[in-house]
């Protein structure tokens, strides 16, 4: 199966599709994953608030697949921001996915209280960056203020904000933003996710009629 990519503004390509293992159990997390990378999946996100990166790696040894094969993706979470808890952020990440090299490592949210702290994160980051660590840098969850001052203070452009957006949610001011500065959007649940019940509904959009419609129109799956 060819799996379609977008370029990253470090002119990394990322697979397009990724394959999200927030609420894996870790114990259901080698076998979910598993499937994915057997169905066609080439993109694996993580995080470490998670608790299942271990899981994650495990499953990508067992799939016999190439290390490059499988882009890997995780996120440091608040209780280790500041620049010397990041840089071992990474390391218990990596140590538990099983590899030297993470391609996208992101900031999990800002920390608007203590955004000083978000800011050494990110320069930790960069650090990694440039001793080749890791592939790419981005963050998530992340609004034009964050990002204001983030850009300000910090050297390297995020490649990604992974964000909150699907048919029920477009934040249309976030996406322009993003798209102005050359950071690619990455919806965490593009198909509705936790906020099915946004429109207060209660349903999701794999029921939603009007999805539906268009989807047969297209001769695609509501997923699709």
């Amino acid at each position: 199966m060819s799996t379609p990519t977008l370029t990253l503004n470090t002119g990394l390509a990322m697979p397009a599709l990724g394959f999200g293992v927030f609420q894996t159990p870790p114990e259901e997390t080698v076998a979910a994953v598993g499937a994915a990378l057997e169905t066609g999946y080439r993109h694996v996100d993580t995080a470490a608030a998670y608790g299942n990166e271990r899981e994650v790696g495990e499953a990508i040894r067992r799939s016999g697949l190439g290390r490059d094969d499988v882009f890997i993706e995780t996120k440091v979470w608040i209780t280790d921001y500041g620049y010397e808890p990041t840089l071992h952020a990474f390391d218990k990440s990596a140590g538990k996915l099983g590899v030297d090299r993470i391609d996208l490592l992101i900031l999990h949210q800002a920390l608007p209280g203590e955004f000083e702290r978000t800011i050494d994160a990110y320069r930790a980051l960069e650090k990694l960056l440039a001793d080749g660590a890791v592939r790419a840098i981005g963050v998530s969850n992340f609004m034009p203020r964050h990002l204001d001052r983030l850009l300000a203070e910090t050297e390297v452009v995020p490649a990604v904000n992974q964000i909150e957006v699907h048919p029920y949610f477009r934040q249309s001011e976030l996406l322009a933003y993003d798209d102005d500065r050359g950071i690619l959007n990455q919806a965490w649940f593009p198909i509705g996710g936790i906020t099915f019940y946004r429109d207060g509904s209660q349903g999701s959009t794999l029921q939603d009629p009007v999805i539906g419609e268009i989807a047969a129109a297209h001769g695609k799956t509501p997923a699709r």
